[in-house]
């Protein structure tokens, strides 16, 4: 195991965040790095930490659990998989924010279990802007039809909005995407625009994403 990779790999990954919301005229402070440790250990978690990363994110909260529990307690843990319900205890007690609320259903059953241990959850909601037939989430129309209902359940603290565009898709489209989430998050006074993974997030930085979700870049010759 090389952990001196991670920092490298951290110190480049942060240079690209810092040109990319350079090149959009904005702040590097505006966007937040999350990392995806959903492939590796405690010791490449601590290695991060001791790196200064305080966000962490898991897509499986039954992987996520130990993790949260050996790690680091000044860690925010972010869940961005999608939630089976049954498992809603389990997110409500160890997870600070659940980044992929996809249905109504799912904010019913996280409502009722932070109801249970009087808990609140930071909640992005996941829209599916790309129309892709494979992906979670609200349509852009579902999201504006369902917000009332969505903003009512008062243990969820909706902070924002979450999408994943299509894999490998032209540019034009990726930002067609990104713009889009952005504006439906502005057109509802939401401040936090989740976008962007490995191999797109400079240019979700640059239609305004304020948190990236990077797991692989991290982690290459680790």
């Amino acid at each position: 195991m090389n952990l001196n990779a991670i920092s490298d790999n951290l110190r480049r990954i942060q240079d690209r965040i810092r040109a990319a919301a350079a090149r959009a005229g904005r702040p590097a402070d505006a966007v937040r790095l999350v990392a995806v440790t959903k492939t590796v250990g405690m010791a490449e978690i601590r290695e991060l930490h001791r790196l200064g990363v305080r966000e962490m994110a898991e897509n499986r909260v039954e992987l996520a659990v130990p993790k949260v529990l050996e790690a680091p307690e000044d860690i925010v843990w972010h869940l961005i998989g999608p939630l089976q319900t049954r498992k809603a205890p389990e997110v409500a007690a160890h997870c600070a924010c659940f980044d992929a609320l996809d249905r109504v259903k799912a904010a019913e059953a996280l409502q009722k279990r932070c109801e249970e241990q009087n808990r609140i959850l930071r909640v992005l909601v996941e829209v599916n802007v790309s129309g892709e037939e494979s992906k979670h989430g609200f349509t852009p129309a579902t999201f504006a039809a369902q917000w009332d209902t969505l903003r009512g359940f008062d243990r969820l603290r909706i902070e924002g909005l979450m999408t994943m565009a299509p894999f490998g898709a032209p540019e034009t489209t990726l930002r067609q995407c990104f713009s889009g989430l952005k504006r439906l998050a502005d057109a509802h006074g939401l401040p936090e625009v989740s976008m962007g993974m490995t191999d797109d997030f400079e240019t979700a930085i640059e239609e305004g994403s304020t948190q990236v979700r990077v797991g692989r870049a991290l982690f290459e010759g680790v």
